[in-house]
């Protein structure tokens, strides 16, 4: 069903100026480790994750929006400098707003197929026993590492866990990093085409991914939630490598050791306390795309 869009509330310039500056130091916050070791070629195996893999840009997430549904008025010198941001448009009054049409005309496909995905996932029970293994299994018989780090039970006794257990792994994105001894291990097939099927909220991967849809969103989502999202990513990673097989000691983590049972219960209560952030966030990303496209 079809239905008008909401009407536009105008934030006063002083209401939507606090809001930027307070998003621009909690984004500078967020991202100010990763802006120090790129200034002098340091890696990190935990954090870049989210740059490399994401390409999440700091510049990027420091530029506020105020999101679909909200406009600028205009301060003493002029009209909000979104204006020559692409996807904004301003008024004959100086109000500034996202042109809902004209980021529709570019991105209509996606914001249709992210309400879906988003939708199914929402709808869906969180799934709670997977343990992780998917990091196990991308090391799986294999002598060479994605991380420059050791394996904290090394290369047989790490096999070894991936043996003795079950692997459920219901993310594309995480399955195709398999080895090729491991993928047939999964009880599932994950592909691009069956991710709207099995994508499920206990999933790290797919929580973390809230930030992937938010970055796709662009505009439409509101700094706030770009930043609640990239957060729960951040903190999400780090739970995703504390229970991987690799020995993070030499960055002071202590491990989620997930082949002993005290682990498992460390494990699944982290993994669920991000599917209940996932899914608030997850609502609201939902909202930004019925609020674009006009859906009930």
């Amino acid at each position: 069903m079809t239905t008008a869009p909401a009407p536009t509330v105008v934030l006063d310039a002083a209401a939507w100026r606090a809001r930027q500056a307070a998003h621009a130091e909690r984004a500078d916050a967020l991202t100010a480790g990763h802006r120090a070791r790129r200034a002098t070629g340091e890696r990190h195996a935990i954090d870049d994750f989210l740059y490399d893999y994401y390409g999440t840009r700091p510049a990027v997430l420091r530029r506020w929006h105020p999101g679909v549904g909200l406009a600028l008025a205009p301060g003493p010198d002029g009209p909000a400098a979104h204006r020559r941001w692409r996807w904004y448009a301003t008024d004959a009054d100086g109000v500034v707003r996202l042109d809902v049409e004209a980021f529709l005309a570019d991105r209509a496909e996606s914001v249709r197929f992210i309400r879906r995905l988003l939708s199914a996932i929402a709808s869906r029970p969180a799934f709670t026993g997977c343990f992780g293994l998917h990091e196990w299994a991308m090391v799986y018989r294999q002598r060479e590492h994605r991380h420059p780090l050791p394996l904290r039970l090394g290369q047989e006794g790490t096999d070894a866990v991936v043996e003795s257990h079950q692997i459920r792994c219901t993310h594309f994105d995480a399955f195709r990093f398999f080895t090729p001894e491991a993928v047939g291990l999964n009880r599932l097939r994950p592909t691009r085409e069956s991710q709207v099927e099995l994508d499920q909220p206990g999933c790290l991967h797919a929580s973390m991914d809230c930030h992937k849809w938010a970055t796709k969103l662009g505009p439409a989502v509101p700094g706030e939630l770009a930043l609640d999202c990239f957060e729960l990513a951040r903190d999400i990673r780090l739970l995703d490598m504390r229970a991987s097989p690799y020995d993070f000691s030499s960055y002071g983590e202590r491990p989620v050791a997930i082949e002993t049972p005290e682990g498992k219960a460390e494990y699944v209560a982290g993994q669920r306390e991000f599917a209940a952030r996932a899914g608030r966030l997850r609502g609201r990303l939902i909202e930004v795309c019925a609020a674009l496209v006009g859906i009930d």
